[in-house]
C-alpha cells in the first residue's frame, strides 16, 4: 500500500525535489516555503506549518510540525476517517462531473465484495445519460445490482428505492451516485438536501455517509467547489482521484485544512482494484522522502 501510494505521489515528491534543487539534510526555510507553495499547499496552512520551526530546518523537525497539523489540538483531535459498521452502510457520492464520481464508486463497490459484502448501486445521476450507462456498465463487470431508471427521473426517488432493494436483499452496502452540475447551485442545492432527506427516511434514521470526490489534479481550486457540497450536505470524508497526474498532491493538507474533513481513500489509477484508504503516516514519510536525504 505504502508503494502505492509513493507511485501516486511521484510526480509531487519529484517537482519538491526539483524546487529545492536537490535532496538534502537541512533546508531553508524560505526555499522550502516556495516548494510547498508550488505542490499547491495554501500560503496560510504553509505559515502555519513553519512559523515555530528555525532558519534551517532538518527532517524531524519538519516531520514533527506536520504531524502536529494532522492531530491539531491533540491526539485525540486527529482528523482520520473510520469506515463505519452499520448495516447496510448506505454512501451519497458527490461532486463535479468529471472529477471521477463513477469510477471511484466501482473502486468502492469492488472494494466492499472483496471483502465478502452484498453490493447495490444507485444510478442516481439521472441528469446525464451517460452515467447511468457507466455505472450499469460496472455493474455487470463486477457482478453488482444497479438500481435505475431513464434520464430526467427523480435522483430521490432512486435513492429511495435502491435502499430499499438494499433492505430487502441483505445488502451490506448501498453506494449511491448523484450528479454534479455546479452551473446551477440553486437546483443542485435542493436536488440533493432532497436525496439525502429521502435516502435517511428510507433508512429509517440511520446515518447516511456523505462522500465528497475531488479531482487531484485541480489541486486547491477544487476547494471552493468542496465548500459548496460541504455547506450543501455536511460532508463525511473526501476521496481524492487522479493524484498520479499532477504535482499538486499537497493539495490534500490544504483539503484536511480548509474542510475540517478527513480523507478517506485516495484514486491511485483507472481500474476497480486502484484506490487506498488514506494514512496520513504514508502521506508525511512520503513528502519528506522526497525533500530530505
Amino acid at each position: 500500500m505504502f508503494n502505492a501510494l509513493k507511485n501516486t505521489l511521484l510526480k509531487t515528491t519529484q517537482a519538491l525535489s526539483e524546487a529545492l534543487g536537490g535532496k538534502r539534510k537541512l533546508i531553508e526555510k524560505d526555499l522550502l516555503e516556495e516548494a510547498l507553495i508550488e505542490s499547491d499547499i495554501s500560503y496560510d496552512l504553509i505559515e502555519q506549518i513553519l512559523s515555530s520551526l528555525p532558519a534551517q530546518i532538518s527532517r524531524d523537525e519538519l516531520e514533527v510540525a506536520l504531524y502536529r497539523f494532522f492531530r491539531a489540538e491533540s491526539y485525540y483531535n486527529c482528523l482520520s476517517y473510520t469506515p463505519p459498521t452499520q448495516k447496510p452502510n448506505v454512501f451519497l457520492i458527490i461532486g463535479v462531473n468529471g472529477a471521477g464520481k463513477t469510477t471511484t464508486i466501482a473502486k468502492l463497490a469492488n472494494k466492499a465484495k472483496k471483502e465478502g459484502k452484498k453490493v447495490i448501486l444507485g444510478a442516481g445521476d439521472t441528469f446525464r445519460a451517460a452515467a447511468i450507462e457507466q455505472l450499469r456498465l460496472w455493474g455487470e463487470k463486477l457482478g453488482v445490482e444497479v438500481i435505475s431508471s431513464k434520464i430526467g427521473h427523480d435522483p430521490s426517488a432512486i435513492a429511495f428505492d435502491s435502499i430499499k432493494a438494499g433492505l430487502a436483499r441483505g445488502a451490506d452496502e448501498i453506494i449511491i451516485d448523484t450528479a454534479g452540475r455546479l452551473h446551477n447551485q440553486t437546483n443542485l442545492k435542493n436536488e440533493l438536501i432532497k436525496i439525502s432527506n429521502v435516502s435517511q427516511k428510507a433508512l429509517e434514521g440511520a446515518k447516511v455517509q456523505k462522500l465528497l470526490i475531488l479531482d487531484g489534479t485541480q489541486g486547491s481550486s477544487a476547494i471552493n467547489q468542496a465548500k459548496i457540497f460541504h455547506e450543501i450536505l455536511d460532508v463525511d470524508a473526501v476521496i481524492v482521484t487522479k493524484l498520479d497526474s499532477t504535482s499538486k498532491g499537497g493539495a490534500i493538507l490544504s483539503i484536511i485544512y480548509e474542510l475540517k474533513v478527513p480523507i478517506a481513500y485516495i484514486g491511485v489509477g483507472e481500474g476497480e482494484s486502484d484506490l487506498i484508504q488514506f494514512n496520513q503516516d504514508e502521506y508525511i514519510q512520503t513528502l519528506l522522502d522526497g525533500i530530505f536525504e
